[in-house]
């Protein structure tokens, strides 16, 4: 089955999206003053989030096509375009991106204060870099962003992370540089059968069996190392507990959801046969990441380790939505990829703001701070309710549909998952009782200051989207609808008559 027809608009709208972070990057290099530097950044990624809006003011969600389209001929021997387009799937990911630099650059107000210039620059070319991978049609384009992350990220961590810095930056840049050659391997081979770098193109071609199993397993050991899938995981708790609180945020926002986007953008798509054979493979793999990391999670004394270790977790969820190969298990992979970005990375920013006051990062020593920092408090609790899936919150309506998902494809399946739901709510329920309400007899908790403006203003986004999607998830469901619905079209799957209308 062929892609829809695109549909271009006539404005360069993504590249000025994708562009307008490096030349603020360019403009940084001029600035001399840290505050003003600071301002520049914060400045700077807030226009790009408020240039992002009309993505999703102009977005027609009644269509699978790619829209915003650009397509300009780059490397023209190697059939290599600079080609861009976003459709409902990708347009929640890079409107998730813009939301949370200027969020990060928030977070890294005090946090950050040696190489302040360095810093931020890496800042910016990382938001280049993000939206530069949700937006590519061209998979040398694509691969070049996946690329360019790299390196920045891999500098905030050995830069300016914590006392085993460089070895979380190591372990994270050779886990990442290692998925990425299997990831060129498979588009080289693509290319070969394509005769085109085209990710349209490269899509509903009739591969044969044994050449889509090479592919998928390519593509699945590069995205299953981003995502990261269980047992890719172990560079994650360390990139995570080094990183400054800013590297930890983009780290669970976006850099794990390009895992998951890789498996929707390419492998059940472009390998349906594939997908199909390794799906149950997948399955098991998503249940022992649920169950995996909210028992590890459950056992951390570390603030930042147990967030991170819950990570593992939700986007176990999300592989497990996207591989049942169903409408609701797709819809809500794509809300929990979404819904964990916002909800972890504000649970990095809450870690991130205890650090700042206590300088410890152990459950331990921050136990009791609630009854001095009530607003703290107040943000920290919606956070944790969030992250186990409270009803009501966001988290709720992405895990309930990619249970209900879970359920239509094997309710055996199902008997495994819930248990992870419990742990969930253990491991979150144990972290807020401790800090909110845990006895203390540390005399220092009496001089710590509640939340400044500033910090106020750095979760308050955040907590308006918990709601948001938690009482209102249907703009968000519907812009994604079309998509979902022609994906699993691409991969193989019959679509019911019921699941076309969205109601």
């Amino acid at each position: 089955m062929t892609a829809p027809s695109t549909i271009n608009t006539g404005l360069p709208l993504l590249s000025v999206v994708i562009f307008s972070p490096l030349v603020a990057a360019a403009g940084a290099t001029l600035i001399g003053h840290e505050r003003l530097l600071r301002w520049w950044t914060l400045v700077s990624t807030t226009v790009v989030a408020v240039l992002s809006l009309p993505l999703w003011w102009r977005f027609n969600p009644d269509t699978a096509a790619f829209q915003f389209r650009e397509q300009v001929a780059w490397i023209p021997f190697l059939k290599v375009d600079y080609s861009l387009g976003i459709d409902g799937i990708s347009l929640l990911l890079v409107l998730l991106t813009t939301l949370i630099m200027p969020l990060c650059v928030l977070a890294s107000w005090r946090y950050i204060t040696s190489r302040v210039k360095e810093f931020m620059i890496c800042m910016l070319v990382m938001e280049t870099a993000m939206i530069g991978v949700f937006c590519a049609l061209d998979a040398i384009l694509f691969f070049v962003f996946w690329e360019a992350m790299l390196i920045p990220m891999a500098l905030m961590i050995g830069v300016w992370g914590g006392p085993r810095r460089v070895y979380a930056a190591i372990k994270f840049f050779i886990y990442t540089m290692a998925g990425s050659v299997f990831l060129l391997v498979a588009l080289i081979a693509l290319r070969l059968k394509t005769g085109s770098f085209s990710i349209e193109g490269m899509m509903g071609q009739n591969y044969p069996a044994g050449f889509q199993l090479w592919v998928f397993a390519a593509f699945f050991l590069s995205f299953a190392i981003k995502v990261p899938m269980f047992p890719f995981h172990t560079w994650l708790p360390a990139a995570h507990v080094e990183a400054p609180t800013a590297g930890s945020v983009l780290l669970a926002s976006v850099l794990l959801k390009m895992g998951t986007y890789g498996f929707l953008r390419f492998c059940l798509p472009i390998t349906p046969h594939a997908t199909h054979v390794f799906a149950p493979y997948l399955l098991a793999l998503s249940v022992i990441a649920i169950l995996y990391g909210g028992f590890t999670a459950l056992a951390q004394s570390d603030l930042k380790k147990l967030v991170a270790y819950s990570s593992v977790g939700h986007m176990g969820f999300a592989t497990l939505g996207i591989f049942v190969l169903n409408a609701s298990g797709l819809e809500g992979a794509v809300l929990v990829m979404i819904n964990h970005g916002v909800t972890t990375g504000a649970l990095f920013i809450c870690v991130g703001l205890i650090y700042e006051r206590l300088h410890t990062r152990e459950l331990g020593e921050a136990a009791g701070i609630g009854k001095f920092v009530p607003v703290f408090s107040g943000f920290l609790g919606v956070f944790c309710l969030s992250s186990l899936a409270f009803p009501g919150t966001n988290s709720f309506i992405g895990e309930f549909l990619v249970l209900a998902g879970s359920f239509a494809h094997s309710k055996t399946l199902t008997v495994f998952v819930v248990p992870g739901v419990i742990i969930a709510a253990a491991y979150m329920f144990r972290m807020l009782q401790r800090v909110a309400w845990g006895g203390t007899n540390n005399p220092a908790h009496t001089g710590l200051k509640d939340l400044e403006f500033r910090e106020v203003v750095t979760l308050a986004p955040l907590l308006v989207f918990v709601f948001w999607i938690g009482l209102h998830p249907q703009p968000f469901v519907r812009v994604m609808h079309a998509t979902v619905l022609h994906l699993l079209q691409q991969a193989g799957q019959v679509i019911p008559p019921a699941a076309v209308a969205l109601p």
